[in-house]
């Protein structure tokens, strides 16, 4: 591990560690420039802006400011857009996504984070129940936002996690059957010829924008992750199809990749032929700080930096703002924008414009162990690592033809598993924090090698675990009154003692998962000094020391109820209390669904687009043709002021 416990990927998932000859130094280099070039020139995109003087070309009068040029905020870009009558800017605070490739390759996705420049680079508070550590805690900084970032698991969850968002705002178009249309309309999932056996084709969309596909290429553990399921039927049953509403069991890992490369809220929802519509705008490097009020009631200004020793600018909506800056970063700008606990914020010298206490409360995340076990055989990642040869020769392979072991991300399959009813009932004072009796309380991920770094010899397989029906909350807060310090995260990574429990749980699971006859001669043993004779005070004890984050937060501006004396969003996402003023991105959501939440991001993200649409159809009638826009000086001098 490293200084205060952060999680950080095995470069035998990025590149060898053995030094290159200026020759081969160079050769790479050439063909890093010529993906980068052909990249680059295929993503270059005229309405995507790096600089604020470049709107001063362009029609300013937008309908919408989109604030979050990330997995939702770009669908709601996107599908606004869609009426050419609603002109949208998106103020996006990182940079571009194109030719980036770490970015790019499925394979090299653990790359793209920790520090780096497509990363806000943020770290938790110290932890109570891990051992007073600081976890690294990344988020994309990046246009497609965490979508670009992320390991590429598309999961829905469970039926049960979206009826729960139903029942708690009172509202059924939250519940699964009404969001399973806006899952089609996201999801063009692509088949392979051998798919068959390894999907419902009856419950996924085939005509959507997000592109989804299963692993294209075999690991040396696929078929004994299978195997087992046979073996050990009763705790580990197969799964044909885990997005189905009924996830429970082991399948196959739904992942957003098309033909080989990632597909991200920027490669689909900002793809060439939506972007260059003329009502849609994208200014990269544009970080928000605050909302401002425009009259009473009304947040419909944003003020905005592009350069952190630079100019304050401030641009106005004349219908919406939408705050889809991500579980992090929207509570963050709603504090600093004087929303948010009244003693709080004045406190810290900042004036409240509006109290709503919920405002960075409830903060939720999934908990994750980092867990392998060292092998008999050389055919897993760290091989790559070591050889510098092959490692270039997989590289060729996916740059030339996109074929190979880079066109995946890490994980081919995925488990989802209960604890028996009797150890949670077990905890005094604690319920069971699972959405209902067929969602998860644990994930088991599988790898072909290690995610923590390996050792200089050796090889190893991953078979780790993660709490994905957290009962801990945490919150956001704010350091002080500068909109540009990193906010202070807590997620209270296990404090609950009901978590203590699923994880220890979930570890045993795993270590039980490997004793089966299909790793007899394949496993030599596991990792980190935990074995099935372990105590629970052992296995404790090494949770407490080496568990992290699958970086998953949600919940910071939770939606309830109309008249709900808690929450931060009504049940249309609109900020209770002020006009003008939505959130739509995970934060709003009351309760984490047991999935990877990319797939439940994109939902939120459709979903939320027709709230908008619906709110002002009446007002801009049906949609017709899109027709160019002409520059209007007058109103860029008018709507972009310097301070």
């Amino acid at each position: 591990m490293t200084d205060e416990g952060s999680l950080k990927v095995s470069l035998a998932l990025l590149a060898p560690q053995t030094a290159l000859s200026p020759t081969a130094q160079m050769s790479r280099l050439q063909r890093s420039l010529l993906l980068i070039l052909s990249v680059a020139k295929s993503l270059c995109w005229g309405s995507i802006l790096d600089k604020v003087t470049d709107l001063n070309q362009l029609d300013l009068e937008f309908d919408f400011i989109v604030v979050g040029g990330g997995t939702a905020g770009n669908v709601v870009a996107n599908r606004l857009t869609e009426n050419p009558d609603h002109s949208v800017l998106v103020l996006e605070a990182g940079g571009s996504n194109a030719g980036v490739v770490d970015v790019i390759v499925p394979f090299y996705s653990p790359r793209a984070t920790p520090n780096t420049q497509q990363d806000w680079n943020y770290t938790t508070t110290p932890q109570v129940a891990l051992n007073n550590r600081k976890i690294q805690y990344p988020r994309g900084f990046v246009l497609g936002g965490s979508s670009s970032v992320n390991y590429l698991g598309y999961t829905r969850g469970s039926k049960e996690d979206y009826d729960r968002w139903a029942n708690v705002t009172g509202e059924s178009k939250w519940s699964w059957d009404k969001l399973v249309p806006y899952m089609y309309k996201n999801e063009a999932f692509a088949v392979k010829p051998n798919d068959t056996g390894k999907y419902n084709p009856a419950v996924h969309g085939f005509d959507g924008i997000t592109s989804v596909s299963l692993p294209g290429f075999p690991t040396s553990i696929d078929s004994r992750v299978f195997e087992t399921t046979s073996e050990l039927a009763s705790e580990f049953p197969f799964n044909e199809d885990m997005n189905s509403g009924y996830h429970l069991g082991i399948g196959w890992e739904a992942q957003t990749v098309k033909n080989g490369s990632r597909s991200s809220s920027a490669t689909s929802y900002l793809a060439p032929d939506f972007v260059k519509r003329p009502n849609l705008h994208v200014l990269l490097n544009a970080r928000v700080t605050r909302v401002l009020q425009t009259e009473k009631s009304d947040f419909l200004t944003v003020e905005f930096v592009q350069d952190l020793d630079g100019k304050n600018f401030t641009l106005t909506a004349t219908k919406e703002v939408i705050l889809s800056a991500g579980s992090i970063n929207s509570p963050a700008i709603l504090l600093h924008s004087g929303i948010g606990n009244a003693t709080s914020l004045t406190s810290l010298n900042i004036k409240p414009t509006h109290h709503l206490p919920s405002v960075g409360q409830n903060l939720t995340d999934h908990a994750l162990l980092f867990f392998s076990f060292l092998v008999n055989s050389t055919d897993t990642w760290e091989t790559a690592q070591r050889n510098a040869t092959l490692a270039e020769e997989q590289f060729d392979e996916w740059n030339s033809s996109k074929t190979g072991p880079l066109i995946d991300p890490p994980t081919n399959q995925l488990g989802w598993f209960r604890v028996a009813d009797d150890l949670i009932s077990s905890i005094e004072g604690e319920t069971d924090a699972a959405a209902g009796r067929k969602t998860a309380h644990y994930e088991i991920i599988f790898g072909s090698g290690s995610f923590t770094p390996a050792p200089p010899t050796g090889n190893y397989v991953s078979i780790f675990p993660a709490l994905v029906s957290p009962a801990s909350r945490g919150s956001v807060t704010l350091p002080n009154n500068d909109p540009l310090s990193a906010p202070l995260i807590n997620p209270n990574f296990l404090l609950a003692g009901l978590d203590q429990l699923v994880m220890r749980e979930a570890l045993k699971s795993c270590l039980r998962f490997a004793a089966a006859e299909p790793w007899k001669d394949f496993i030599i043993s596991p990792m980190g000094g935990v074995n099935l004779t372990s105590t629970d005070a052992e296995l404790d004890a090494f949770i407490r020391q080496n568990a992290g984050s699958v970086f998953h937060p949600v919940g910071t501006a939770a939606m309830s109820s109309k008249d709900a004396s808690w929450g931060v969003v009504d049940p249309d996402l609109r900020v209770k209390g002020v006009r003008g003023l939505r959130v739509v991105d995970l934060s709003i959501a009351p309760f984490i669904p047991a999935a990877h939440t990319q797939a439940a991001a994109y939902i939120i993200g459709e979903r939320a687009s027709d709230f908008i649409k619906e709110t002002w159809t009446a007002e801009r009638g049906a949609e017709t043709e899109v027709t160019d826009r002409s520059p209007n000086q007058s109103q860029f001098s008018a709507m972009l002021a310097v301070e």
